[in-house]
């Protein structure tokens, strides 16, 4: 592995995933989130610095990294696989061990973490061959 080429994929990666992420939090769903987990939000910020840095260094590792030499293609659908499988872990834990988890907050949060891998994993993958 070239490190230094992971690391420039990883760079590349913040801020797209940041900026898709908080306009998708922020802006789109943010009364989705709220309507039905509302009363359990609170965001702690040094938890969610962390699962930022960890998904990316997943997404980079598994995703885009070994599918460089294979196209925009599969970078989108290791990506989004790579999304589907670290949402749905998270969510379907959630729905198993804690009351009255939404039903639809699960499926939409997989779908959601699904579309935000694929998009991250291919936006910069895009980013970086253009260079």
């Amino acid at each position: 592995m070239n490190l230094q080429t992971f690391f420039t994929l990883y760079i590349i990666s913040v801020p797209i995933f940041l900026i898709i992420d908080l306009i998708w939090l922020g802006f789109i769903a943010s009364n989705f989130y709220r309507d039905r987990i509302g009363h359990l939000m609170e965001i702690n910020w040094p938890a969610a610095l962390v699962f930022y840095a960890v998904f990316l260094v997943g997404l980079i590792f598994f995703a885009v990294y070994p599918q460089l030499d294979k196209g925009w293609q599969m970078v989108m659908l290791y990506g989004g696989l790579f999304g589907f499988f670290t949402y749905a872990t998270y969510d379907l834990t959630n729905l198993a061990t804690l009351k009255n988890w939404p039903l639809d907050l699960v499926i939409v949060d997989i779908i959601w973490g699904t579309v935000l891998g694929a998009s991250v994993a291919v936006v910069t993958y895009l980013i970086y061959t253009a260079f």
